[in-house]
Formats: structure tokens, sequence, C-alpha cells
């Protein structure tokens, strides 16, 4: 999964959740931004993203992988 495709999974997640969604591309070092997801956020790096590092921003945003 590529770091785009998690904003607009994460986006469309709030979208049916009734969440507010913010992603701050400013708010990171290098090629790392910031996603808020309601009251909860997580970093997000540029590019190609791992199994292991999805899973553990899904954790961070307190999101079931089943429903991402």
């Amino acid at each position: 999964m590529t770091s785009r495709e998690f904003i607009r999974r994460a986006r469309r997640y709030a979208r049916r959740t009734g969440q507010d969604f913010h992603f701050d591309p400013a708010q990171g070092k290098g090629s790392h931004g910031r996603i808020y997801l309601g009251s909860r956020f997580t970093t997000l790096k540029k590019g190609d993203l791992s199994r292991g590092l999805v899973a553990a921003m899904l954790r961070q945003l307190e999101i079931d992988r089943k429903d991402f």
C-alpha cells in the first residue's frame, strides 16, 4: 500500500464513521506528515508502506483492519 492510498482509505473511513479527518504534510520532518482522525493521530511516511507499518498506524488510529 502507498501513502496516497492510505490517506484515501482513511478519508473514506472517516466519512463513513462521521469523524473529522485532516492530513497535515507540514507536521513532520522530511517526507513525513501527520494524519488526524477524530482525536487520534499518526505519522505517515511518503511512498510504499510495509504491512507492519500499516498495522501500527491502524492501531494508533484505533481502526480495525477489517473496517479499513
